[in-house]
């Protein structure tokens, strides 16, 4: 019988190519390291919330168990199984992985859309805040998961690591339409629950982490929505995503930021046909510094932050659809993070959330969160 280990795990890539040993990426760790057999982790985060107006929130926001089992050498199987809100219970990864070699494996499953940073690497420790930036949550759909295979590797000799895979997409068309301005692709998220596979998607991504202590990636989506009706004009958007994003770590300093553009195609006919107002552009970034504000002889850190974000999703519309202003948002957020240990994050933070109507009025939020990673 075989023997099973408790091991600390993370299905991603190690980003072993920071420099600096205080990056929170050091606990990510490759599949090269998973012992024969089972192993177990996970990771989880609860939250309170408390906005200017209205009342406060204290929510286990999730609990993530990982799991993986190595059959052996070449062979291994990653799931990820989220409990949401105490009451909800979702799929979060679920993949078979062949390593080809050292630097090339295959994927097939539910896997991980490669887009920006926070969709791969979303574990409470590994970010300040204690929600994650709201550009992951409007054009970003984190946790962005689809049904797909493909492939991922490195070329070390030009310090790259790549990722391409071939997948399902959105659902904009199931009986009823799903897509709309406020939130963009969001809804249309499958999780891999009876997927509609009407039309293949490409995703992949490049990082490149040749420069000490920085790790540039370009992110690529293309492909249209999926319906249950192809005959319905107007049920089905073409998506045209690019990110950018940089993560920069010296000493006691870091930074990051992302950039999202994802152009739709075909959207005045299916806002005529479903009554919504999808946007025909949506686009925003961010950008964050952090400095820990503990010596870096201390294993605990604290790292004082902040973060401005700016995106629209209707920067662009089509057809007869009018802009919605409310849609443009503005967002400050500024805030400690204290790791504890590796592994474990005290969050507080105080958020101002705008847009661009104009003469509106920004409104605050303060947060406080518990993250564990193990």
């Amino acid at each position: 019988m075989k023997k099973t280990k408790l091991t600390i795990l993370i299905t991603l890539f190690t980003l072993s190519f920071y420099a600096q040993n205080n990056s929170p990426e050091k606990q990510l760790l490759s599949l090269q390291t998973l012992v024969s057999g089972l192993s177990i982790g996970g990771y989880g985060e609860m939250t309170y919330n408390n906005p200017d107006s209205g009342s406060s929130e204290l929510d286990v926001q999730r609990l993530v168990i990982l799991f993986a089992y190595k059959f052996d050498d070449r062979v291994s199987f990653i799931a990820e199984i989220e409990f949401e809100h105490v009451k909800e219970v979702y799929v979060e990864q679920a993949f078979l992985n062949y390593g080809v070699s050292d630097n090339f494996s295959i994927k097939g499953g539910l896997l991980l859309v490669p887009m920006g940073i926070i969709n791969e690497y979303h574990e409470p420790t590994t970010y300040n805040g204690v929600e994650r930036p709201s550009l992951n949550n409007k054009l970003v759909p984190t946790t962005w998961r689809e049904m797909g295979i493909g492939a991922t590797g490195r070329i070390n000799s030009m310090s790259l690591k790549y990722q391409a895979y071939i997948m399902n997409g959105f659902v904009s068309y199931n009986g009823e339409y799903k897509l709309k301005g406020t939130n963009g692709l969001r809804s249309g998220r499958q999780k891999g629950a009876e997927s509609i596979g009407s039309n293949a998607n490409f995703a992949s991504k490049v990082d490149y982490y040749g420069l000490p202590g920085l790790k540039l990636g370009l992110s690529f989506y293309n492909g249209k929505t999926q319906t249950t009706d192809k005959s319905i004009i107007g049920s089905q958007v073409g998506v045209l995503m690019l990110g950018l994003d940089a993560r920069y770590v010296k000493n006691r300093f870091t930074a990051r930021s992302e950039y999202i553009d994802a152009s739709l195609s075909n959207t005045d006919l299916y806002n005529d046909a479903s009554g919504k107002d999808l946007g025909s552009k949506m686009s925003g970034y961010y950008v964050e510094a952090a400095y820990n504000l503990l010596p870096t002889a201390n294993h605990q850190k604290l790292d004082a932050f902040v973060r401005y974000e700016d995106f629209d999703t209707h920067s662009s519309v089509a057809g007869s659809l009018t802009k919605n202003t409310s849609f443009h948002r503005i967002e400050t957020t500024f805030g400690l993070s204290y790791h504890l240990t590796d592994g474990a994050v005290f969050k507080m933070d105080w958020q101002s959330k705008g847009t661009a109507v104009a003469d509106s009025k920004a409104k605050g939020q303060f947060n406080m969160g518990i993250g564990v990673f193990f």
